[in-house]
């Protein structure tokens, strides 16, 4: 619940921080289109920004996942040699 938390307020903040750039941006003194260019380049930057930080959670998901069954077989091959030690074989 924590993590959800934290994951909402950083949602929260990111967008918060969003919007506040483009509203300074459209406040600035600069030409229309100045900031036009200047806000297509921000929100570029934003998409990939928020495109890496999907890869980079989904490849953290991938490795706890591969080491989650790792360690699932791991315990499954101890639970058989413990098994086999004391006699309860699976062969019955």
């Amino acid at each position: 619940m924590a993590r959800q938390c934290a994951g909402s307020f950083v949602a929260y903040f990111l967008a918060g921080l969003g919007i506040g750039a483009i509203v300074a941006l459209l406040f600035a003194p600069r030409s229309g289109e100045e900031t036009r260019e200047i806000i297509s380049r921000k929100a570029d930057e934003g998409r990939e920004y928020v495109a890496a930080r999907k890869r980079e959670l989904r490849r953290k998901a991938e490795d706890a996942v591969t080491e989650a069954r790792r360690k699932l077989e791991d315990l499954q091959d101890k639970g058989k040699e413990i098994a086999s030690r004391i006699g309860l074989d699976s062969e019955s």
